[in-house]
C-alpha cells in the first residue's frame, strides 16, 4: 500500500477534504518502499527495506493555521486527523504573511519513474555490494560503501480543487576505498532515476584507482592554486550557492545577491560569460516534481502546489532569476517563482582528462567535505579536500598531495573560471569538472 496509484491518492483526499469545516484546507501525501545496504570493511554490517504512507493536513482559518499528520488510513483516523488540524489552526496566533491557497493548476508531464529502479530487490544490493567489494579484496584494499534506492510517491490536494501527483524513483550509491596502511584513500558516488545506468564494480574501479594512487602524498605550501574539481568536488559549493538566490533574502540584505543600501543584484554581471545555470523539471538526466514552491530542494518545506517550470537562474554570466515565495512576490507584484529541485550547469566537450591535459600546473580535486559557511553576504566557505588529492604538473598528474583546508567563494570561483568539461550527474544536478585559478588553500590536513 506505500505506493498508491493517481487515483487510489486522489480518492483518499478527497474523503479528506470532504471532512474539512475550515475555511481552506490542504493535503499532502505520500508513500514510500527503500531499500538499502551499508558495508564497512569489506563486510556487510546492515542491509534492509522499509515501507511508509503518510498524510499531512493543514487546516487554516483566516490567517490562523493547523497541520496534522497520520499514517492510518480508516475513515475514523482521517476524520480525527482532520479535526486535530483544526483545532491546532483555530489555537494558532494570525500569520501576517499567509496567502491564500492556489486553485487547480496545470503541471507538466514529468518522466521520472523508472521501472528497474522499482524492481529492485535484496539479491541486487547484495550483488552490487559484491561488485564493490571484492575487487578490493583481490587488491588488499578496504572498502566501505552505501547504496539506498527508493520507490515513491507524492499527491497534494486542496479545498479549492488542487490536484497533483508524482511517481519517481532514484538510486544513491558512494563509495571510499582505503589502501591496508591507511595511507591512501579514494571516493566516487553516482545517483540516478534508472537504476540500469549504476554500475557499482566501476564506480569502485575508480575509487580503487584513487586510493592505490593516493598513498604518500607529499606536503604543498598553502596559498592559491589552479584547482580542477571533480562534478563531486563543485557540485557542493554550487549548490549552497544555489540555495542563496532567494529573493527576500537578498533584498533585505541577507545575501550575496543583495546590495549595500538596498535592492538586488538580479540583472548584473555577478560570473564568468561562460557561465549558464538553469533548472528544468523536464530533463531526462535530472527529471524533477512537477510541483514545488518550498518543496524545491533549495527552498525547504513543503509544496504550496506551484508548478515546476524551465528556469534560467544565470545566462552568460548574468543573474536572471531568484525564486520568490508567494507571500514575497506579491508584496513586490512579481511572479512567485519556486526554487528549483535540481540544477543543470551548462558545461564544455571536454573530459576531466582533456582538463588534466591542458593543465602545466594545478591541482585536482576529488571531494569536498565538513563545509562550513564563513560570511553569507559574500558565500565565503571553508572546509577540506579528501579522498584523492593530486599534484598536476606538465599535463600529468605527477603525485598525490596532503590535503588542505580551503577558504572560497564560489562566487569568486565562477570568476576565475579558466575551463569546463562535461556535466555529469552529481548530487540531483548536472554539473562539469571545473577548473579554476587562484583557489584559495590556507593550511594542511593530516585527513587522508
Amino acid at each position: 500500500m506505500a505506493i498508491l496509484t493517481k487515483e487510489e491518492a486522489k480518492k483518499i483526499i478527497d474523503k479528506v477534504l470532504a471532512y474539512s469545516k475550515a475555511d481552506e484546507m490542504s493535503v499532502g501525501l505520500s508513500g514510500s518502499r527503500t531499500g538499502n545496504i551499508r558495508y564497512a570493511r569489506n563486510s556487510v554490517s546492515t542491509s534492509g527495506e522499509t515501507t511508509n504512507l503518510s498524510l499531512a493536513v493543514t487546516a487554516v482559518f483566516g490567517k490562523k493555521s493547523g497541520t496534522s499528520t497520520i499514517n492510518e488510513f480508516d475513515d475514523a483516523s482521517l476524520e480525527k486527523t482532520v479535526r486535530r488540524a483544526e483545532e491546532i489552526a483555530k489555537l494558532a496566533p494570525d500569520n501576517p504573511e499567509y496567502v491564500p491557497m492556489l486553485g487547480p493548476q496545470k503541471y507538466l508531464d514529468i518522466n521520472s519513474f523508472s521501472e528497474s529502479t522499482a524492481g529492485i530487490t535484496p539479491d541486487y544490493r547484495a550483488q552490487a555490494a559484491f561488485d564493490s567489494i571484492d575487487p578490493c579484496v583481490k587488491k588488499n584494499l578496504t572498502a566501505a560503501g552505501y547504496l539506498e534506492d527508493t520507490t515513491g510517491f507524492s499527491a497534494i490536494g486542496n479545498s479549492k480543487g488542487l490536484f497533483g501527483y508524482n511517481k519517481s524513483t532514484s538510486i544513491d550509491f558512494s563509495i571510499t576505498v582505503r589502501t591496508a596502511d591507511g595511507k591512501g584513500s579514494g571516493y566516487a558516488a553516482r545517483d540516478f532515476n534508472d537504476a540500469s545506468k549504476l554500475s557499482a564494480k566501476s564506480a569502485t574501479e575508480v575509487a580503487m584507482q584513487k586510493a592505490l594512487a593516493s598513498s604518500e602524498a607529499k606536503a604543498l605550501e598553502p596559498g592559491k592554486y589552479t584547482v580542477i574539481l571533480e562534478p563531486t568536488a563543485a557540485v557542493d559549493l554550487l549548490q549552497n550557492m544555489m540555495g542563496s538566490m532567494d529573493a527576500r533574502n537578498a533584498e533585505e540584505g541577507r545575501s550575496f545577491l543583495g546590495k549595500k543600501g538596498g535592492g538586488t543584484r538580479l540583472g548584473e554581471k555577478l560570473f564568468d560569460e561562460r557561465v549558464t545555470i538553469y533548472s528544468d523539471p523536464q530533463n531526462l538526466e535530472i527529471p524533477g516534481s512537477p510541483f514545488g514552491g518550498g518543496g524545491g530542494r533549495f527552498g525547504g518545506g513543503g509544496s504550496d502546489g506551484r508548478p515546476q517550470e524551465k528556469v534560467v537562474w544565470v545566462e552568460k554570466g548574468v543573474v536572471k532569476n531568484m525564486y520568490y515565495s508567494r507571500y514575497w512576490a506579491e508584496k513586490k507584484g512579481v511572479k512567485a517563482i519556486a526554487p528549483p529541485s535540481g540544477f543543470i550547469f551548462e558545461g564544455g566537450t571536454q573530459s576531466l582528462a582533456d582538463l588534466i591535459k591542458g593543465t602545466e600546473k594545478g591541482i585536482l580535486v576529488t571531494r569536498l567535505w565538513y563545509i562550513r559557511a564563513v560570511d553569507p553576504q559574500t558565500l565565503l566557505y571553508t572546509g577540506l579536500t579528501r579522498d584523492g588529492t593530486f599534484y598536476i604538473e606538465n599535463g600529468k598528474i605527477k603525485h598525490p598531495v596532503k590535503n588542505f583546508r580551503f577558504n572560497e567563494s564560489p562566487v569568486i570561483m565562477l570568476n576565475n573560471l579558466e575551463a569546463m568539461g562535461k556535466p555529469m550527474r552529481a548530487s540531483g544536478n548536472l554539473v562539469p569538472p571545473l577548473k579554476i585559478r587562484d583557489f584559495t588553500f590556507t593550511s594542511l590536513s593530516d585527513a587522508v
